[in-house]
């Protein structure tokens, strides 16, 4: 980290080799998962607070977790290569590992959510893995301290009506992926693109809002569709290569900037004026690498990339079905690249972008090139089932990566989505309550 904060970025060429950096031989593919979820008050259901948090953080360090501070605030936990962090509203968020395969990543969360859940007992939290917050008010929802969302609560609402409700009551499920030239780049960031309509529809699992059904299957779908820098790159239609995806990228506004341990508010100019040196409040200074990768992490678009291909179209799901959606796109991307590219590639744009507006509303029974998107979920089912018994990664048991795939097989089998089966039980007891985990009822592990 040290080199790229002293480094200064004189040319383009120097972003271009940055993603060039990001490249992976065939033997070092990995998969990282980022998993949110809600953590409510046991008593009342309302978000916890910044000093709950603190609790649990603090006893998570006794446990050898490293305490991870802005200014004098206790803002994440880092543990080898794992990473927690909180989202604006306090959505606990844990970044995992770069991991083989997927029983790796599974057991990455099992372990995690064992360790979590005598501590959340202790404190009185419990949990719910749904993709947006049923229960509360954006108003009611506390704030988290760290100061980029303090800047970013003011200025994200000037660009996309539903930016806030994205920050404060969303949750989803990221998936990273390695490259291993700019042609395979070029091809996942296409297919990751070109599946979101089925991806939002396949996981869709955040039907309610303030205490009623939405009328979306997805709502976390379409608030991130009315997200300022958000939805799908228009470059994804186009022949794409590290250039032009940074050329696309140096033009988004700057959303803050941190210099010396002090944050800088957004004027509207551009990470292209910084690099010119012509910045208003920082008169001549150069970005280094490390303001790049801020500028990078503040695009909020389905694919996106660093040094990896993040899929961040998923809704967040509990811990029994987190396995699913990584080990599906791992079978297609590790696996099955060539002949996924193959179908999708001459989709139109039009077709594509209506599918995905469509998706969050309509679920499976959406519209993409003459086909619904149960039908198209049953082919890439297929060729993610072929994908990963290509890459046979197997288990203590002999048994590869296809066991993961069951609660996708059953939405598809059943053509009914979480979200469809959630309606269903709130139609039945008109309430809510069965979204989070009581000690003494059913555990939401059933959707």
């Amino acid at each position: 980290m040290t080199n790229k904060s002293i480094s200064l970025i004189e040319n383009k060429s120097q972003l271009i080799q940055y993603f060039n950096n990001g490249i992976k031989k065939d033997s070092n593919l990995r998969i990282g998962v980022e998993h949110e979820k809600f953590l409510f008050n046991k008593t009342d259901l309302k978000r916890i607070n910044y000093d709950k948090i603190k609790k649990v953080f603090k006893i998570l360090q006794e446990k050898g977790w490293e305490p991870q501070l802005e200014k004098d605030k206790l803002i994440g936990l880092k543990r080898e290569s794992q990473k927690i962090t909180t989202e604006p509203g306090f959505q606990y968020e844990l970044s995992g590992a770069p991991l083989k395969n997927i029983h790796s990543v599974c057991s990455e969360n099992s372990s995690h959510f064992s360790e979590l859940e005598e501590i959340f007992k202790l404190v009185g939290i419990t949990t719910s893995s749904i993709a947006y917050d049923p229960f509360n008010k954006i108003t009611d929802i506390p704030k988290s301290p760290k100061e980029r969302y303090k800047i970013m609560t003011a200025e994200m609402p000037k660009g996309g009506k539903y930016s806030l409700d994205m920050m404060y009551k969303t949750a989803g499920i990221q998936i990273n992926y390695d490259y291993t030239s700019e042609e395979d780049f070029e091809k996942k960031f296409k297919v990751g693109n070109y599946l979101a309509p089925l991806t939002i529809a396949l996981f869709a699992n955040s039907p309610f809002n303030e205490n009623k059904f939405s009328g979306y299957l997805s709502y976390r779908g379409k608030v991130w569709q009315e997200t300022y820098r958000g939805g799908i790159m228009p470059i994804a239609f186009e022949k794409v290569s590290f250039e032009k995806y940074m050329d696309h990228a140096v033009n988004y506004p700057i959303l803050f900037l941190k210099k010396s341990g002090k944050y800088y508010s957004p004027n509207g100019q551009t990470f292209k004026d910084f690099l010119n040196g012509n910045l208003n409040f920082l008169k001549g200074e150069k970005p280094t690498l490390e303001d790049f990768e801020n500028h990078l992490s503040t695009i909020f678009t389905e694919i996106r990339l660093k040094q990896v291909i993040e899929f961040r179209s998923l809704d967040t799901c509990n811990f029994g079905c987190i396995c699913n959606g990584p080990s599906f796109f791992t079978g297609l991307i590790y696996g099955s690249l060539d002949e996924t590219y193959e179908i999708i590639k001459n989709w139109k744009k039009e077709e594509v972008m209506q599918a995905y507006l469509n998706s969050p509303k309509q679920g499976l029974n959406t519209l993409l090139n003459n086909k619904k998107l149960i039908d198209w979920a049953k082919i890439f089912l297929e060729l993610s089932k072929e994908g990963l018994k290509k890459r046979n990664e197997l288990n203590k048991s002999g048994k590869n990566e296809t066991i993961y795939l069951k609660h996708v097989e059953e939405i598809i089998k059943n053509n009914k989505t979480r979200a469809e089966m959630m309606i269903e039980q709130f139609n039945k007891i008109k309430n809510l309550n069965f979204l989070v985990n009581h000690d003494e009822n059913f555990s939401y592990s059933g959707f």
